[in-house]
């Protein structure tokens, strides 16, 4: 929500497309998320800046391994810094940027197939919780844009919106967001 509440354009677009498919006399049903590709792509955005883990679980090396000119021990233990995936400039254009639109037409998927993009991890030790989570915060996200417009609080630019993130085992906002639902009559 802090993302699209900075780009107003971009909440609007989703708003739109919500419309579109949806109309404005139903609710949000899970069915519908497979006929919304541009939300799907705000989710998938949003994932890759802010993931909810941003130090995937530690592998831990079988055998002595040389990875990009360092040798890691056998039985040293390797955190994957998703974060920092996310943010290299090496596989992602304009890196710092949320653009959905990156992932429109894309076949990137945080399934773990895509290793420049692992909000969940991959391989045997991908989230069990995926399939809950996208399911979730899909549906999640779309009724909140589909019920409501959303305002800054006044005098709030959204530009002055303070994403700086408060990291641990997950990854949260420092500041929290506030954000007011409008419902149009």
């Amino acid at each position: 929500m802090a993302e699209l509440l900075r780009k107003p354009h971009v909440m609007h677009k989703a708003r739109n497309e919500l419309v579109e498919i949806i109309g404005t006399k139903q609710s949000v049903k899970e069915s519908d998320v497979d006929r919304l590709p541009y939300l799907q792509a705000v989710v998938k955005e949003t994932l890759r800046l802010h993931p909810a883990a941003p130090l995937l679980l530690p592998y831990k090396a079988q055998n002595e391994v040389e990875v990009c000119g360092f040798t890691i021990p056998k039985d040293s233990k390797v955190f994957v810094n998703g974060w920092a995936i996310g943010r290299d400039e090496r596989y992602w254009e304009d890196p710092f940027s949320f653009l959905p639109e990156r992932f429109l037409g894309s076949k990137l998927d945080f399934r773990g197939q895509d290793f420049e993009y692992i909000p969940f991890g991959a391989g045997r030790r991908i989230c069990t919780g995926l399939p809950l989570a996208v399911r979730m915060v899909h549906l999640m996200l779309a009724s909140l844009i589909h019920s409501f417009n959303w305002k800054l609080p006044i005098g709030t630019n959204p530009h002055d919106i303070d994403m700086t993130e408060q990291f641990g085992v997950t990854l949260k906002k420092a500041i929290p967001v506030h954000a007011i639902p409008v419902v149009e009559e």
